[in-house]
């Protein structure tokens, strides 16, 4: 995007995201329970007006890939406080894709709105903001997901989406034994972790294994619909935070609660 974007911990920006959650909570009187109310927390806490459009033809930008998946999932105009979501998004014709909708919406009004506004100046220049092409402020694509700014706002979302100690609560309810969990190794050895193993079909012909992402998508999934988000935004949330592995650490890791 040709922004510098200052370097912030992880640790920074998921304390970020917890205040947010507890400013919500003590503004509304509720308690933050799964799944958390995005949707009020952008349009009724931050009150930032969310909309769908096609963003591509939005942004003059041909949609490529397999099956024409949107490259533009989102943008947010920092000024006019909008944020325009991809139309194939709109859980209300695509229910499928409530997770992704929900995380994208969590990435732009949490994590740009949050993090990045600060960083966009003003203009003089600028379209008016009651002019209807205004420019956006930032524009996110999928393309360009390992941008330290992509990076920063999908962390932010998966923090506010799935709060640390909502994650490990799901996870203790779920797993009495509170312990970790790594894919089956492929020669055995001696470890603490409780092992997932891959599906594998042998019917002749049809033979079939689980890759690692598949299989650990798989086991995140239930955990995935108690937070309504994608069952890859949960494995990697759980993956971050030391509950889940796709190989054995080299040493064990501690993964602090408070």
């Amino acid at each position: 995007m040709g922004l510098k974007v200052p370097f912030m911990s992880d640790e920074a920006i998921e304390r970020d995201a917890e205040a947010l959650l507890a400013d919500y909570a003590r503004e509304r009187g509720v308690p933050i329970e799964a799944p958390i109310p995005i949707e009020d927390i952008i349009e009724k806490h931050l009150k930032i007006g969310v909309e769908f459009d096609d963003t591509h033809r939005l942004f003059g930008v041909p949609r490529s890939g397999i099956g024409f998946d949107p490259d533009i999932l989102g943008a947010i105009f920092f000024d006019q406080k909008r944020i325009v979501i991809d139309e194939s998004l709109d859980p209300e014709t695509n229910p499928a894709k409530e997770g992704r909708y929900r995380f994208t919406l969590a990435h732009e009004g949490g994590g740009h709105w949050r993090l990045h506004r600060h960083l966009f100046g003003k203009d003089p220049a600028q379209t008016s903001l009651l002019e209807p092409n205004a420019a956006p402020s930032v524009v996110c694509r999928t393309s360009q997901a390992k941008e330290r700014i992509e990076f920063q706002a999908d962390l932010y979302a998966s923090c506010l989406l799935m709060p640390r100690k909502l994650v490990f609560a799901a996870w203790d309810e779920a797993f009495p034994d509170r312990k970790q969990r790594v894919l089956q190794p492929a020669t055995p050895i001696d470890h603490p972790f409780v092992e997932i193993a891959r599906f594998e079909c042998r019917i002749p012909g049809a033979e079939f294994t689980e890759t690692d992402d598949q299989a650990l998508d798989s086991f995140a999934k239930p955990f995935a619909e108690k937070f309504l988000v994608s069952p890859i935004a949960m494995r990697i949330r759980l993956e971050r935070l030391g509950l889940l592995h796709r190989m054995v650490p080299l040493q064990r890791l501690l993964t602090d609660r408070t």
